[in-house]
């Protein structure tokens, strides 16, 4: 018998809420600001940004920095402030129907928790920009559990602050490859990929399910008979 979900783990950038380059164009602002790509051709530095989305910026920028953590903590810094600008700029959207389905998930009577690699200044900045706080039951960075994706880290400490019965109780989404391995290293019950962010099907191929979108979700669980009450958006 499957053991019915208790929570959900849902990444934000790219699942929940829409990317549309705004990643690519922070990070762009803050090698210009801080030089943190300039070991390396700007293709490659791109192209690494693209392949680890999902993970800890700070990670990121160590990696490009050559290692130099100081550097990497002014590239992070440089960042953060960068992709806050372009929200106050650009505004900030859900991805279509993301929060009803958040609602009717917590309606089914599970709990929903926001997991992102970004600083909880910029993951707070995005929920308040969108009203969220009172439709999640947490929101979580990698400084609130220890380490950023692919570690298990993020989805474990949901499960603890939200007291699952076992970790097989527990599904996750999100856009990246990152999101599935988190889901994958944390033993999460339930591991589904989205194709509304940053890496399209081949990348998210060791997930149990690839959705077109988070809105998807509600009904891939309730097929596999791991949701009790139908949540229907």
């Amino acid at each position: 018998m499957n053991t019915p979900i208790e929570l959900v783990v849902l990444d934000m950038a790219g699942t929940t809420i829409t990317d549309d380059g705004i990643v690519e164009q922070a990070f762009q602002r803050a090698a210009e600001r801080t030089g943190i790509a300039e070991r390396m051709p700007w293709d490659e530095a791109i192209d690494y940004v693209r392949v680890t989305m999902g993970q800890s910026k700070i990670d990121v920028f160590t990696h490009l920095g050559g290692g130099d953590v100081a550097a990497a903590e002014r590239a992070t810094a440089a960042f953060e402030g960068a992709y806050a600008e372009i929200v106050a700029e650009q505004g900030v959207e859900e991805i279509p129907g993301a929060a009803a389905t958040i609602t009717a998930l917590r309606d089914a009577g599970l709990k929903v928790v926001l997991t992102t690699g970004f600083a909880p200044v910029t993951r707070d900045a995005l929920i308040d920009a969108l009203g969220w706080h009172d439709l999640v039951d947490l929101a979580l960075s990698p400084v609130d559990a220890g380490r950023g994706r692919p570690a298990p880290d993020l989805v474990l400490t949901a499960a603890l602050r939200m007291q699952v019965s076992a970790m097989s109780a527990v599904a996750v989404a999100g856009d990246t490859a990152s999101d599935v391995a988190t889901g994958r290293n944390a033993g999460a019950g339930f591991v589904a990929g989205v194709l509304s962010g940053a890496h399209e099907r081949d990348a998210l191929a060791s997930a149990d399910a690839v959705l077109n979108s988070v809105v998807e979700l509600p009904d891939a669980l309730t097929a596999r008979d791991l949701l009790r009450c139908a949540a229907a958006v």
